[in-house]
């Protein structure tokens, strides 16, 4: 297949790519950059410059190829307090590629966030019930789960869509984002913390494996699909606390809720979520089944602790 990835160059989109290639397919990359298109081009793909704005060239992407990956998001606008304008750029795109789709039976399988249940673990079915395009417009451009139910809706316009929703960390060598993040904290406060007890959970993934389940879900998710790439149901946040502090050897400390934002950021947050997530229906549609280290595994190989992170 030809097929058309955004965010091409990134953490995951630089593990999605030389998936594909490896699989025999025809790769084109959206790249912002030189640098990122010299990577592109090193892992065998075909480069299109352009970003998220220019949407006269995701249109004529996606019209010229067999199917679309959209993994990109502005996150450096939305971590600098940017997200309902991350959110709207990448409504945008996913509309623009869409409209090029419809009516073609072509896959288009989009990068969403995890949706956490309270009080018992989150599945498939959860969330993001597939209804007629357009029929979320209330929700807002501004809504990244709104954008994950238009994505699912173009399934009545003919387009095969599909939605993966990703952990909050995904992980493996190279990581700069949540565990690497958490890491920094640990050695620029001297202690390694948790929120409570610890005893909440995050799901998690080894990007690799992501990998897979995006090249999977291209391949043969049927239209409507919600996917989750998740290896580890759920890792107890006071479990990577500890393995964090014993490598860097610093305390490992419990924090009150009260006390977290001071410590952590704007990752207190996130890090007092308890959101359990299987994947069993995925791995019963698609036959996925992650082979990568898991997230504590992953931590214990030292990789994240080898460089100062950001």
């Amino acid at each position: 297949m030809r097929v058309f990835v955004t965010g091409a160059s990134g953490w995951i989109g630089s593990a999605v790519v030389p998936e594909l290639v490896g699989a025999g397919h025809q790769v084109t990359g959206l790249a912002r950059s030189d640098a990122s298109a010299a990577a592109l081009t090193a892992a065998g793909a075909h480069v299109r410059r352009g970003t998220l704005d220019d949407l006269d060239v995701l249109r004529s992407a996606a019209a010229e190829s067999d199917g679309v990956i959209h993994l990109a998001f502005h996150h450096d606008i939305a971590f600098s307090g940017g997200m309902q304008e991350a959110a709207a750029t990448d409504r945008r795109a996913v509309e623009t590629i869409g409209d090029a789709l419809a009516g073609s039976d072509r896959p288009l399988v989009i990068a969403s966030t995890f949706l956490p249940v309270p009080g018992r673990v989150a599945t498939e079915r959860d969330g993001l019930a597939p209804g007629p395009a357009g029929e979320d417009a209330a929700d807002g451009p501004q809504d990244r789960v709104a954008t994950a139910r238009f994505t699912l809706g173009l399934a009545s316009r003919n387009v095969r869509s599909s939605v993966v929703r990703l952990p909050p960390t995904v992980h493996g060598e190279g990581d700069k984002w949540f565990m690497a993040m958490l890491v920094g904290v640990a050695r620029d406060k001297g202690a390694s913390a948790y929120i409570g007890d610890g005893s909440n959970r995050w799901p998690a993934v080894h990007r690799l494996d992501a990998a897979h389940l995006f090249r999977l879900a291209l391949e043969q998710a049927p239209a409507g699909s919600v996917l989750h790439a998740v290896a580890d149901e759920g890792v107890p946040i006071r479990s990577i606390a500890e393995v964090i502090g014993r490598h860097l050897d610093v305390p490992v400390v419990a924090l009150s809720p009260e006390d977290a934002a001071g410590h952590f950021g704007f990752l207190a947050g996130l890090l007092a979520i308890d959101g359990p997530t299987s994947s069993a229906l995925t791995r019963e549609l698609l036959g996925w089944q992650p082979v990568q280290p898991g997230l504590i595994d992953d931590l214990e190989k030292g990789h994240y602790f080898s460089n100062p992170s950001r």
